[in-house]
């Protein structure tokens, strides 16, 4: 049934669909073959977009290849030689665009077309001149896995210099007004942009990928001092490899821009050492379970002008990386919609806390279309046990899809030491079974980089040691980690079929895996519990001994006891009760007990507590019956021999209630 929709708009919406997704055809027309200085130059439109690559008499094993940005028949001495030797050159002319987002989603097309279809090698050498530097830097940052090397002649490495002539060189006029239009910049936003190839560096200089930029010392169209020193220098601090040739013989023309190129057997050889023999690396595909994909979220995207996506995680998902990489590939894909990106990523926590806080921390600000869902870390560290764990996954999805059905969510289990060790013994770690029984049992889309990072590391394609270096991901890392959401992305959208057209009125919530699970967790005011004695609420809690503090857990009101005469107790609904506390290096023990019950004792000192005020998350008790019951608190007077001393401080209490 077409609820609310009429056929003539359902046929309208599949249409519009059918020309969105047109991109991930790749329909290859006009194709025709032809004499390229003594080689096979085959050209072809590519959805529209002309193309060529040509090929050598003798290709070397593994396809290897050179990608040419721009001006394709300029000085073409090193790539013929690198025909010669058995390399194929590729071109695709998205001219006039200088490297804007929309020239990188062609060039991913073309990448794609020339990787899968005509097995060329997985790594590509890039080749820019002039202003096609702004290609080719602008293609690597955002896919340093793939390039070999890049080989520069006179390159464009801040366009503010040129066309822009904010500096030494001349501005262009015509060039400049073409260049704000294709960015639909004004000159404000063209001046404060920070992604010209000069800028970003880290994730391409942490996969130590080499530059060689040819220069001219007196180019004045395109001056060294702002274009190829300074992005060479920020290079080589960031620890990359970059090595610059200048030319001084023969005519030097068009204010030094140009010049002949001298030995261009050198720079083949350049390229050839890079990018010889090629390695085949283990297919992203093996780590990303699409299932149902991401149908939800795309007809979304052709349903809504103004998209949310959120992160919800830990430390990882925290600090910046991987998610600033994801949320710019969603607005470059889609420019035209107005995304929110919500970062609900706090340190230490893992998928408890998460289920618990998922009403204050992410539906508060925005109910999301696609949620980015991280936890296993953080569920190992802080030992989070099976049962809790599936709880918890479980109450984060039921949680957000009765928010808004039509959500589509990702798990993504990131690695760590203990599970690369598990791994090497032939054991599947337990948060990665736990992710992928709930991910499984939903049909939710799951990305397992725990074992993406361990088959890497046997492989021998890098070591830990030297270029992921730990858990909180190197830019080497954090580009693994972007690689392959960006992969599940892109695979989901390309076998997206536009079905349901009402969505909120077509999903059916799946019965739930665990009955008991935490889809009803929230957060209780410490303002409600009843105190006894002892305990007092501290409005803007700070420490008063200069031990460091996490965003949200200082400057908040926190509910607070130091000596073991302090007793408290609170009625809550529900059939899970716990707290969220401040564990610091004076965490002390608490006695606590649900409906009179026994008392029991639970420890409030971490291995973290001696240098940290730490967020942490306790359950006194889960699988209640959910009615209403009454939870006594009281402070002991025996502690951890760590501690100094017997404190607690709550900051909220975690009660799951099916109450509406």
């Amino acid at each position: 049934m077409l609820n609310r929709y009429s056929f003539n708009w359902v046929i309208q919406l599949i249409l519009i669909t059918q020309i969105s997704f047109s991109l991930f055809a790749q329909n290859i027309t006009s194709q025709k073959t032809e004499n390229w200085h003594g080689f096979q130059k085959v050209s072809f439109l590519l959805d529209g977009t002309p193309a060529h690559y040509v090929k050598p008499n003798k290709p070397m094993p593994g396809s290897p290849w050179i990608w040419r940005a721009y001006f394709a028949d300029w000085h073409i001495d090193m790539d013929s030689i690198l025909l010669e030797k058995g390399f194929h050159v590729a071109y695709i002319n998205t001219d006039n665009r200088y490297g804007d987002p929309q020239a990188m989603l062609k060039w991913d097309d073309f990448y794609k077309y020339l990787t899968k279809n005509l097995s060329f090698a997985p790594k590509v050498a890039l080749e820019g001149i002039s202003r096609g530097a702004l290609y080719v830097y602008a293609w690597a940052k955002r896919n340093p896995e793939k390039v070999s090397c890049i080989y520069t002649e006179t390159p464009v490495c801040d366009f503010k210099s040129w066309p822009g002539g904010k500096g030494k060189s001349k501005r262009n006029e015509q060039e400049w007004k073409q260049l704000l239009e294709v960015y639909s910049f004004t000159e404000e936003k063209a001046l404060a942009y920070d992604d010209n190839p000069l800028d970003h560096l880290e994730g391409l200089a942490a996969h130590k990928v080499p530059l060689l930029h040819i220069i001219g010392l007196k180019d004045k169209l395109v001056p060294v001092e702002e274009n190829t020193f300074p992005l060479v220098e920020r290079y080589q601090k960031l620890g990359g490899t970059a090595y610059v040739y200048s030319m001084s013989r023969g005519p030097q023309t068009l204010e030094g821009h140009h010049f002949p190129i001298e030995h261009p057997e050198w720079w083949a050889d350049f390229v050839i050492q890079h990018s010889t023999p090629v390695i085949q690396p283990l297919p992203k595909a093996d780590y990303v379970q699409l299932r149902a994909g991401l149908s939800h979220f795309y007809q979304t995207l052709q349903q809504k002008q103004t998209i949310t996506v959120t992160y919800l995680g830990g430390s990882i998902t925290h600090n910046k990386g991987w998610r600033d990489k994801v949320s710019k590939y969603l607005q470059e894909r889609f420019p035209e919609k107005s995304f929110t990106f919500i970062n609900a990523g706090i340190p230490s926590l893992g998928s408890l806390p998460h289920a618990f806080r998922f009403e204050q921390d992410v539906l508060r600000k925005g109910k999301p279309d696609l949620l980015f869902v991280e936890a296993a870390v953080n569920d190992h560290t802080n030992e989070t046990d099976s049962l809790t764990q599936i709880r918890a996954l479980e109450g984060i999805i039921r949680h957000a899809k009765k928010s808004n059905p039509a959500i589509d969510i990702v798990l993504m289990s990131f690695a760590d030491p203990d599970k690369t060790a598990d791994y090497q013994k032939g054991f599947i770690p337990l948060e990665i079974m736990n992710h992928e029984a709930v991910a499984n049992h939903y049909q939710l889309p799951s990305i397992n980089l725990a074992k993406e990072i361990a088959d890497r590391l046997a492989a021998r394609e890098f070591s830990w040691e030297y270029d992921f270096k730990d858990l909180h991901p190197s830019p080497f890392g954090q580009e693994i980690y972007y690689q392959s959401m960006k992969f599940l992305l892109h695979e989901a959208y390309k076998n997206f079929l536009p079905v349901n057209v009402v969505l909120s009125e077509s999903i059916q919530l799946t019965k739930p895996l665990e009955p008991k699970n935490f889809e009803g967790g929230k957060y209780i005011a410490i303002h409600e519990a009843k105190i006894q004695q002892g305990w007092k609420i501290i409005e803007k809690w700070q420490p008063s001994d200069g031990i460091g503090t996490r965003e949200g857990f200082v400057n908040c009101p926190v509910l607070e006891a130091t000596s073991s005469d302090a007793a408290l107790s609170l009625t809550f609904t529900g059939n899970a009760i716990g707290i969220g506390l401040v564990s610091g290096p004076d965490a002390g023990q608490v006695l606590y007990r649900i409906d009179g019950g026994l008392y029991k004792t639970m420890d409030l000192y971490t291995q973290w507590s001696h240098f940290l005020h730490l967020p942490w998350y306790k359950l006194f008790a889960a699988g209640l019956t959910d009615k209403k019951h009454t939870l006594q608190l009281k402070v002991s007077s025996s502690k951890n021999p760590q501690s100094k001393g017997n404190a607690c401080r709550i900051v909220y209490f975690l009660v799951n209630s099916t109450e509406k």
